[in-house]
């Protein structure tokens, strides 16, 4: 998972902040909810297809940092603290400056921020070869790169996502969610740690060098994208302000989520989720090695399951949605996490624990694919990078928030009663689900 735990399963909800909005908002829209200055059928199919190969090439090259800058670690340092500290600067980033990166996207070019995050990747990935080259690499240059890499991916996935409502005509964003999502899930789980060790058994300059071209190919690739750019001009009270300092943008995207009850709910659920996840993550290793006694291969079996119902999910979600309706799709990635954490604490049976991660996997997906399809029909385009960041920093947090929880509840109580404290949690969540995500509400935020 996303970051693939969030990448491939867990990312942002969203709805509307008060009915005002709504209501103009629609009145704002064209024939078939088009607003003015929506791109055509034919602009949107070539910005999807733009976006999806930006989104597998970056993915993929992401997929192989994130295996090469922790190796190259392990031969300047045999210090597991130091190793993890290069690990923490990818993600670290999301925690410390998402919320300043949201007020970024909403007042300037998107693209343009694009070209700076890659711009960022290739700076980064190239002075690290310079310092491989010269057989200086250290710790401290690996957690700068890792630095610089991480706060370019906060800026790339928050840009592009604050892009699509801009680039895909409504009733092809479902798709193109979905589309992303399975890119997501194959580039950065499946492709990117395989080319990774195949890259670097070649040769570190050789990784590295593929990776920063790699990086080039996505800048590239932008150039072909026809639109608007800029976040669209917004009057209400949490949008407007474009002079306002940036601290009073930041609290004007956070009042605006937490505003609302449908987004709200669904924000606090998908906290619960993750961290549900981050625990997963982070004691399943120990759990399958030390209690299922599976070995690498049977581990690696059980980890693909994840990835696998991931793509599955991205693949299904619109049939599903046709036929369960949105608001039981959305439900089954409660189910799924539910057995997730409840079934290791009930079997050490490799396929019962592997078939319960599979189907998380495929419900984090199909959550994914619908709660973004939500924020972009519903979000003001003036807020939508900050509804972005903030609902990234609420998934991003509570991973580690729930994967430190979850080894203190083990050391107490023992990993299969840690599973089912988790597991509790999730039908707790079940309550709000089911009172605040009601058909009609969920049919409102798509405009059906």
């Amino acid at each position: 998972m996303s970051d693939q735990a969030v990448q491939t399963a867990k990312a942002p909800v969203a709805a509307v902040a008060d009915t005002r909005v709504e209501a103009s908002a629609r009145s704002a829209a064209g024939p078939a909810g088009r607003r003015a200055g929506e791109p055509t059928a034919r602009q949107g199919s070539r910005n999807a297809a733009v976006l999806l190969a930006f989104t597998a090439v970056t993915n993929l090259a992401d997929g192989v940092t994130k295996i090469a800058l922790p190796l190259l670690a392990t031969r300047v340092s045999a210090s597991p603290a130091q190793i993890s500290a290069v690990s923490l600067t990818l993600s670290l980033p999301w925690l410390l400056v998402a919320l300043h990166v949201g007020v970024l996207v909403d007042r300037v070019d998107r693209r343009r921020l694009l070209w700076g995050a890659n711009a960022l990747r290739l700076l980064a990935l190239g002075a690290l070869i310079e310092a491989a080259r010269a057989g200086r690499v250290t710790i401290p240059v690996l957690c700068v790169v890792g630095a610089v890499l991480g706060v370019a991916e906060v800026i790339a996935l928050t840009s592009a996502s604050a892009l699509i409502p801009a680039l895909i005509p409504p009733e092809g964003r479902e798709r193109v969610n979905a589309w992303i999502a399975g890119a997501e899930t194959v580039c950065n789980e499946f492709c990117g740690p395989f080319v990774g060790g195949i890259l670097l058994a070649a040769g570190t300059g050789f990784a590295l060098g593929a990776t920063w071209a790699s990086y080039l190919l996505a800048a590239l690739v932008l150039l072909l994208l026809a639109g608007r750019f800029r976040a669209a001009p917004d009057t209400s009270r949490a949008g407007a302000g474009a002079g306002e300092s940036v601290n009073r943008q930041i609290s004007g995207g956070l009042r605006y989520l937490w505003q609302h009850t449908l987004l709200r709910t669904m924000s606090l659920i998908l906290t619960v989720l993750c961290a549900c996840w981050g625990a997963w993550l982070a004691l399943m290793p120990l759990y399958a090695t030390d209690v299922m006694q599976l070995s690498p291969r049977q581990y690696g079996t059980l980890l693909s399951a994840l990835g696998i119902g991931g793509l599955t999910g991205a693949l299904a979600v619109t049939r599903v949605n046709r036929t369960l309706g949105r608001r039981w799709v959305m439900f089954a990635d409660l189910v799924g996490t539910f057995a997730m954490m409840a079934v290791p604490a009930l079997t050490t049976d490799l396929w019962a624990v592997a078939g319960a991660a599979f189907v998380g996997g495929m419900g984090g997906t199909l959550w994914t694919v619908n709660a973004r399809t939500i924020g972009q029909r519903l979000v003001p385009d003036s807020l939508l990078g900050r509804y972005t960041a903030v609902s990234r920093l609420f998934s991003w947090g509570a991973m580690p928030i729930g994967a430190g929880a979850m080894g203190l509840l083990a050391e107490w109580i023992g990993l299969r009663l840690a599973f089912l404290v988790f597991a509790a949690f999730v039908a707790v969540a079940v309550v709000p689900f089911l009172r605040v995500l009601t058909r009609p509400a969920l049919a409102e935020a798509y405009g059906d």
